[in-house]
């Protein structure tokens, strides 16, 4: 294990990722996302890996959609709590879950997935030579003409989130967003401003150009929820079925500028055999 795998496990021991999934913003973007990833769904029992899949937020609803799924994950407890909710799970007969580091996937064979799913590791990793291994691994898993879903935070989301709190007045946490805004980088310095942990931001030309740098053919990048988490009191909006549908509206409305929302998922492909 190297110090960025360690780090992000650190990270995760004293954040809660199902929690975080709880709450108005995070069911939006839960909504969405998978409201984005069934738009790739072209077959069913499909071979899907979800790389960073956390506690299985997205790999047990595709196991329940009949689909193969092998969750893989580098926090221990994020697999154990996984394979725990399959247990708990109908349909989930097609999924496992395993401890392991996106950048390299020995368990997996050349050319045996259709579909890839990747949340954490392209904003965890804030070397551009980590994130590379990363979607250069998620080439070779695939099958030729396989699909790779990239996952990643852009570039404005600490900023935009900082704005309607008043957090740009206070001169320490503007040093950070400024930081954020000019070099993508996160690194939670000084101490007592924790706005997120340590990742990289995306601009939508950075993850396109890393996307071809990999080898594979990148199709387009769509924003998950748009400026739509920006609703006044989004708890509550959420759990009014009338409000949700437009929450939801305004989100699919702006998909096509994935830099107005804080998060972007990235359609690309691996060549098909000539």
């Amino acid at each position: 294990m190297d110090n960025i795998a360690a780090n992000i496990i650190g990270q995760y021991e004293i954040m809660d990722e199902d929690k975080r999934l709880e709450g108005g913003f995070g069911q939006l973007e839960k909504e969405r996302a998978k409201e984005l990833i069934a738009r790739y769904l072209w077959k069913e029992g499909l071979t899907i890996v979800d790389a960073g899949g956390a506690t299985g937020a997205y790999s047990l609803w595709l196991a329940a959609l009949g689909h193969s799924v092998h969750l893989i994950d580098i926090v221990p407890k994020h697999v154990a709590l996984a394979e725990q909710k399959a247990q708990a799970t109908p349909k989930t007969h097609r999924f496992k879950a395993s401890v392991g580091d996106a950048r390299v996937l020995p368990e997996i064979a050349d050319g045996s997935v259709d579909l890839v799913i990747s949340h954490g590791p392209l904003y965890h990793l804030t070397d551009r030579n980590d994130r590379l291994a990363t979607l250069s691994e998620a080439r070779r898993i695939l099958k030729p003409g396989g699909i790779l879903l990239a996952f990643t935070i852009t570039r404005y989301a600490g900023i935009n989130y900082a704005i309607p709190n008043g957090l740009v007045f206070d001169e320490t946490y503007y040093s950070v967003m400024r930081e954020e805004v000019l070099t993508g980088l996160c690194n939670n310095n000084p101490r007592r401003i924790s706005t997120f942990t340590n990742a990289f931001f995306h601009l939508p030309e950075e993850i396109r150009d890393e996307v071809r740098e990999a080898g594979l053919e990148y199709e387009k990048t769509l924003g998950v929820i748009g400026t739509a988490w920006l609703v006044p009191e989004l708890d509550h909006g959420w759990r009014d079925e009338a409000k949700r549908e437009r929450i939801l509206a305004v989100a699919r409305l702006l998909e096509n500028e994935p830099v107005l929302g804080p998060r972007m998922m990235t359609v690309a492909r691996k060549e098909p055999m000539s």
